[in-house]
């Protein structure tokens, strides 16, 4: 395993570490909320936050930025026609973290983090 030089890390590479964030905010943006542990939650806020700054901006250049980012065209749309417009009234804070229940195999807290409107 790569050993972190500075900050936190959810564990294995770079690369792996980007997927799953990229996996989790296309179910997030595609469903509206999702359950995980409270790390991966934690890194999330930061990612969809912004992601959703770039689709207030509403150009060419943060969209491609967007698509950089998440690799998937519908959910790209779906974020700057239906997400952004929803969300000109706040700066920051889109989403909401709240604790759900413990994991029965490992006791793990398992939060759920959603969108707000």
């Amino acid at each position: 395993m790569v050993q972190p030089k500075r900050g936190r890390r959810l564990g294995g590479s770079g690369t792996h570490q980007k997927a799953i964030m990229k996996n989790l905010a296309i179910s997030l943006f595609e469903n509206g909320k999702i359950e995980t542990t409270v790390a991966k939650a934690k890194f999330l806020r930061m990612f969809v936050d912004k992601l959703i700054t770039f689709a207030k901006k509403g150009d060419l250049a943060s969209r491609r930025q967007c698509l950089k980012l998440l690799g998937n065209y519908n959910t790209v749309q779906k974020l700057f026609n239906e997400i952004a417009p929803q969300t000109y009234t706040r700066s920051s804070g889109f989403t909401r973290i709240v604790r759900v229940k413990n994991r029965l195999g490992d006791g793990a807290e398992i939060v759920q983090i959603e969108l707000l409107k």
